[in-house]
């Protein structure tokens, strides 16, 4: 299968952060593309942000490598070095290992799309800077940064 049928890919909405983490993302809409082509190494997604909502809480990752290109609209990239906006056209790559935290946030009245590529690494660990937490495989869930961890969502 070489065509990917985007409309049919499933929309998740929101994150999987714990509260009170989730809240400024809960609007979000991913639709991962890559996995509906069977990809495994790399992950593909159309990311949609209504006004006002973030892609992410802040973070980085030890061992994965992420790229974001702006499809349509206006967004803020906000990194260690501040802020600057990313419109249609504009991308952004955020190499492994790099403390640079960063993430996306829709500050505009309309809708921005953009597409997010990364790789796939079982060791990565993602450190959210500005918030005590972190994700990796030591903890496979949400992590405070001593390693307790936070609660998990009852099952649905």
């Amino acid at each position: 299968m070489a065509k990917i049928d985007c409309s049919t890919a499933p929309v998740r909405r929101g994150s999987s952060y714990p509260a009170p983490h989730g809240a400024p993302c809960a609007a979000r809409m991913r639709q991962a593309l890559g996995d509906a082509g069977g990809l495994n190494d790399f992950g593909v997604n159309l990311l949609t942000l209504p006004p006002g909502i973030w892609s992410s809480q802040r973070h980085y990752h030890s061992a994965e490598d992420e790229f974001v290109y702006v499809l349509s609209g206006e967004v803020v990239l906000v990194t260690d070095a501040g802020e600057e906006i990313l419109r249609a056209g504009d991308c952004a790559a955020f190499p492994k290992g790099s403390a640079n935290g960063h993430h996306l946030v829709n500050r505009s009245a309309a809708a921005a799309q953009c597409l997010e590529v990364g790789t796939r690494a079982a060791d990565d660990v993602t450190v959210y800077p500005d918030i005590d937490m972190m994700i990796g495989p030591a903890t496979g869930w949400y992590a405070h940064r001593d390693g307790a961890l936070y609660p998990k969502p009852p099952e649905a």
